[in-house]
Parts: structure tokens; sequence; C-alpha cells
């Protein structure tokens, strides 16, 4: 697991979550902990590492 810190495109606070580095690409929607909206979460691992990561609002 990694840990990623990032700002809600809500609310704007900085949140942090635990990403799961054993899938290469994943996309899937994840609740803000401080707003309650929902994110989509897309990222890329590559050597246990983040390769690329983004969160946005569901209404982009």
């Amino acid at each position: 697991m990694i840990e990623q810190f990032f700002t809600c495109p809500y609310c704007w606070q900085e949140i942090s979550m635990l990403l799961d580095d054993s899938i290469i690409v994943q996309n899937y929607i994840e609740d803000c902990e401080v707003c309650c909206n929902p994110i989509e979460i897309s990222f890329e691992v590559f050597e246990s590492e983040i390769s690329g990561f983004q969160a946005n609002s569901i209404e982009h």
C-alpha cells in the first residue's frame, strides 16, 4: 500500500488515501473523507511507485 496525498476537487482540503500497489492500473470512485462527495480516482503503478495519479470530480 502507498499513501497518496491530494486535494479534494470539491472542498479543496488536502486528504490522503492508501492505494493498493499490487494492481498496475486502477480507476474507481471513493468519497472524500471531509465533504463526502464522490471522487474519481485513477492511478498507475510502475516498479512499486505511483507513476500517474488523478483525483477528479465525477462531474468533470
